[in-house]
């Protein structure tokens, strides 16, 4: 990863605390793609605590909560690694591969796993893990045609990330009646409005991005 590739712009990037982490790791030899390595394994884990939550639900409130704290630990690493790799310059040749690939892993196995869980849709899981693959290949295919990385939402990584991770926190703690049931079969509940609604969201992130990546290269192309 090279600061000329484009970052995800992290307001949390810019902190004391993250900073002399990242130091920290570059120090003792923890490599880039070592802390995406364990983004991996966290957002991998978080999918599944999501899915656990309709085979087992009656341990469904520690499961959703260790979902929303694996969500967190992906994030935290999707911004060390680049942190590591760029402040401290300890990036490889191999680390674009290690950034983005075990992201898209990652995104599928938390839109999968939610679709599964406790009150999802399976169907608007796996929509969402389709979706969010898109966004990413609009913004990879924009940055290939000479427009800039565009990481605008609304529903960026982060937001559906956040979203999620939310959510499950929620239901790790709120009571029983807060678990609606609708749709077919009274099988949907706070996680199936929220896939649905992400949806569409995505959708639109996708065309948001896909409108400014053309317009930058039409206006490259008249200068």
């Amino acid at each position: 990863m090279t600061e000329d590739a484009g970052r995800r712009p992290i307001p949390a990037r810019n902190l004391a605390i993250t900073k002399r982490i990242a130091r920290v790791l570059g120090d003792r030899g923890v490599t880039p793609n070592m802390i995406s390595a364990f983004g991996l394994a966290v957002g991998v884990g978080s999918g599944l605590a999501l899915g656990l939550t309709q085979v087992f639900p009656d341990a469904a409130r520690p499961l959703w909560a260790g979902a929303a704290i694996l969500v967190l630990l992906r994030g935290i690493s999707n911004m060390l690694d680049g942190m590591v790799a760029v402040e401290q310059q300890r990036g490889t040749p191999s680390g674009l591969f290690w950034n983005e690939l075990p992201d898209r892993l990652s995104d599928i196995a938390l839109f999968v796993g939610a679709g599964y869980s406790l009150g999802g849709s399976p169907v608007a899981g796996w929509l969402g893990a389709c979706l969010a693959l898109l966004v990413t290949y609009v913004r990879a295919l924009g940055v290939t045609a000479g427009a800039p990385a565009d990481f605008r939402g609304p529903f960026a990584k982060q937001q559906r990330m956040f979203s999620i991770a939310v959510l499950a926190a929620v239901l790790a703690v709120a009571p029983e009646t807060w678990r609606f049931a609708w749709g077919p079969a009274g099988a949907w509940g706070p996680m199936a409005v929220l896939l649905w609604v992400m949806v569409p969201g995505i959708v639109w992130t996708a065309v948001r991005r896909l409108r400014r990546a053309v317009a930058a290269v039409h206006q490259a192309a008249h200068h």
